[in-house]
């Protein structure tokens, strides 16, 4: 009986590169679709489905990358992940042995309490400002506040007393104590560690680490100029240039004079966090985007 041809390493080794590449293909071609499909519809919408299919792309990506790290998943747990929680600790929440600890009852009272002050800022504070600027300034926090701080973490806190290890998206910015802190651990931290994994890591050693550092932080950029310049229409190269400031921050930080003057710690590196992360706010969110995005938006659902 004729054999077939044996696969090789070399072969295996070809198809393990194509598959992580395939791995890709997502975050690729979602966001493209979703720019034809909803470029002529109105800019907030426009700015959802971008957001979304590179959410989506992520969530993927993340889900191959998490499989590789615990090994067989439950399906409904990975149905779990990529449908019903915004994070991206893949690795935390498909790990069935990971166990967390049930949250304490001042933890659900703080997220309702964010989701609450949220709320507040864009139906019943933004209203009430002078100046349509402003008035899309505050219902934008106060989205964030609500979703990121509040909902995101409440829903995490609903995973946990299930027995998944959910862990919430933001971590107290505001204490950060270096920029180094507030971007690799506080911020946004499912990102974080996807940026991390699948960039960083791999540019550390052939770049090195500065350059590595800027090229991930170049990556950030460009996918929020999907996000927000493309939907606006306008202010192209403002949210990366916003990016490759606060990595230029984290290497100042990092330098001989950053470390002799204390920028990691204290009051200087607490300051020096929000100096970089808000004074430059404006490039990240720049007024075309609030008065063409953000405030259509904030009409539609009735907070001015």
């Amino acid at each position: 009986m004729a054999k077939g041809p044996a696969i090789t390493p070399h072969g295996a080794a070809d198809g393990a590169l194509l598959v992580g590449r395939a791995r890709w293909l997502p975050l690729l071609l979602l966001p493209s679709a979703a720019v034809l499909v909803a470029w002529p519809l109105p800019a907030w919408v426009l700015m959802w489905a971008i957001a979304l299919a590179i959410f989506a792309g992520c969530k993927w990506l993340t889900w191959c990358d998490g499989r590789e790290v615990v090994g067989g998943v439950a399906w409904r747990r990975s149905l779990a992940y990529l449908l019903l929680w915004p994070g991206m600790d893949a690795g935390a929440f498909l790990n069935a042995r990971s166990r967390p600890e049930k949250p304490e009852r001042r933890a659900w009272f703080f997220a309702g309490l964010k989701i609450l002050f949220g709320g507040f800022l864009v139906w019943g504070v933004a209203r009430l400002l002078p100046g349509a600027l402003l008035q899309g300034w505050t219902g934008m926090v106060g989205l964030i506040i609500l979703l990121h701080f509040g909902a995101f973490h409440l829903l995490a806190l609903a995973w946990q007393s299930a027995g998944i290890d959910a862990r919430p998206i933001m971590r107290m910015p505001i204490a950060a104590r270096s920029l180094g802190e507030f971007w690799g651990l506080r911020w946004n931290r499912g990102f974080n560690d996807l940026v991390r994994r699948n960039i960083f890591e791999p540019l550390r050693r052939p770049c090195g680490i500065a350059t590595a550092t800027l090229l991930t932080f170049l990556a950030s950029g460009l996918v929020h100029e999907a996000a927000i310049s493309l939907p606006a229409r306008g202010g192209y190269g403002l949210p990366t240039l916003y990016f490759l400031l606060q990595g230029a921050g984290v290497l100042a930080e990092r330098s001989a004079f950053g470390r002799a003057v204390g920028l990691q710690r204290g009051v200087r590196g607490r300051m020096f966090v929000l100096v970089v992360t808000a004074a430059p706010a404006g490039l990240l969110f720049p007024p075309i985007f609030v008065e063409r995005v953000m405030l259509p938006f904030l009409q539609v659902i009735h907070a001015l």
